[in-house]
């Protein structure tokens, strides 16, 4: 009788510990999982509403790309933007479509112009060449100066352009592209920033809208070609040229 009773102490006894173990664990996993949801959400609300884009990464990692190259960290450039953003009201301006905003701020990064204007002096400097922005567009004719032969200014202010989250989306997709999941719930995300004097819209390069006009397919955003602003783009980019290092 008394080994019974033994038994039946240990058998408790075995029970209670294997009970307050599965409590303790499912205590830890609820613990666990409170602590990461916290991280996410406290990473969530750091990262705010703008993110880059990887599209416009080659702006901070291809020293060889024509247009503005940004000396400065990826991650503080985009901490530094939603600050500007949130500062001012979240307040952006309106693009060429619904889904394209622009923030204009002050040149904080050093970047120096990318465009110049074509003159007497420095026509016979221009280069051209069939070039594509990314493997899966088709090359199209560019023209540029090489950096060898101008010295551009520090612009006075960066025109940050933004696309919805929505449109990144359908344009990753139209090109079997797939987008960053980090990204999924941020509504704006960077997919150029343009050094320059003004803070307000420089008209697009006609070929960017020719791009955009035949589909998301080829890299564009399937936006119809409007012939006045296009007119106003040919006018701007037959006097211009962009800079180009080699």
């Amino acid at each position: 009788m008394l080994l019974t009773q033994l038994r039946t102490t240990v058998k408790t006894r075995h029970f209670q510990t294997r009970g307050i173990l599965n409590m303790l664990g499912a205590a830890t996993t609820k613990t666990e999982k409170a602590v990461a949801e916290t991280v996410e959400a406290s990473s969530s609300h750091k990262r705010g509403d703008i993110v880059l884009d990887g599209f416009a990464k080659r702006q901070f990692e291809d020293k060889t790309y024509a247009g503005t190259c940004l000396d400065y960290d990826k991650d503080e450039f985009v901490k530094k933007i939603n600050e500007i953003y949130e500062a001012n009201g979240k307040k952006l301006v309106d693009g060429y479509a619904p889904f394209c905003k622009h923030l204009f701020v002050k040149n904080f990064t050093g970047a120096r112009h990318t465009m110049v204007p074509i003159t007497q002096a420095n026509a016979h400097n221009v280069m051209s060449d069939y070039e594509a922005r990314t493997e899966y567009e088709l090359p199209v004719l560019t023209r540029w100066f090489p950096s060898h032969s101008v010295t551009p200014r520090v612009a006075e202010f960066l025109d940050i352009i933004l696309y919805s989250r929505e449109q990144i989306i359908k344009e990753n997709e139209a090109i079997d592209l797939q987008a960053d999941p980090s990204h999924r719930d941020v509504p704006w995300g960077i997919v150029a920033i343009k050094a320059q004097d003004v803070d307000h819209e420089l008209p697009m390069k006609p070929i960017t809208m020719m791009r955009n006009a035949i589909g998301k397919e080829q890299g564009g955003s399937g936006v119809p070609i409007d012939r006045d602003e296009y007119m106003k783009a040919v006018e701007y980019w037959r006097n211009h040229v962009v800079i180009k290092k080699m």
